[in-house]
């Protein structure tokens, strides 16, 4: 709690498809700067096919977090705003791996500003995730590589599950 009472929300948006230990990590530190955390697994609408349906990555994110007691799922298919409004957040967090990231989440921060007045946080993944990312991760997997080293224990058993077909 904050000295005035309230408590401090972020929302974590993202697609998560699947979550990896660069999200993870995100997660984690935003769940010792809040009192509450919600991570948000999105339809994102730019993006190709999703390879896990929205029930699918909340299930692997809940397996994910179930270690961290101020942090809750929820997944929708609606603008981020809506969720930052719904969920009572007054900050939204982005992790950031690169520079390449930062010029697309900015615009997004910026457009999120103007429409509701909600800032946003960006926090850089360490060294060791921040060339992690769900596209490639998927890759590797759906031609029978290895990935237990990028993503928790759920997500990779997932991943196995899916590609076994």
């Amino acid at each position: 709690m904050t000295e005035r009472g309230t408590v401090r929300i972020a929302l974590i948006p993202g697609s998560f498809d699947p979550v990896h230990n660069g999200h993870l990590e995100v997660i984690e530190r935003a769940s010792r700067m809040f009192d509450e955390v919600v991570v948000a697994a999105l339809r994102n609408p730019q993006k190709n096919e999703a390879l896990f349906e929205l029930d699918e990555r909340q299930e692997m994110l809940e397996g994910s977090v179930a270690h961290l007691p101020n942090v809750r799922i929820v997944s929708v298919s609606t603008l981020v705003v809506n969720v930052a409004r719904d969920v009572g957040a007054g900050v939204i967090v982005k992790g950031l791996r690169a520079v390449s990231d930062f010029e697309n989440e900015l615009q997004m921060a910026q457009m999120n500003k103007e429409l509701s007045g909600v800032e946003t946080l960006f926090l850089p993944t360490s060294s060791a995730h921040s060339f992690i990312a769900s596209r490639l991760l998927r890759e590797v997997a759906r031609f029978g590589g290895d990935v237990t080293a990028f993503v928790p224990k759920v997500v990779a058993d997932r991943l196995v599950e899916k590609f076994a077909r």
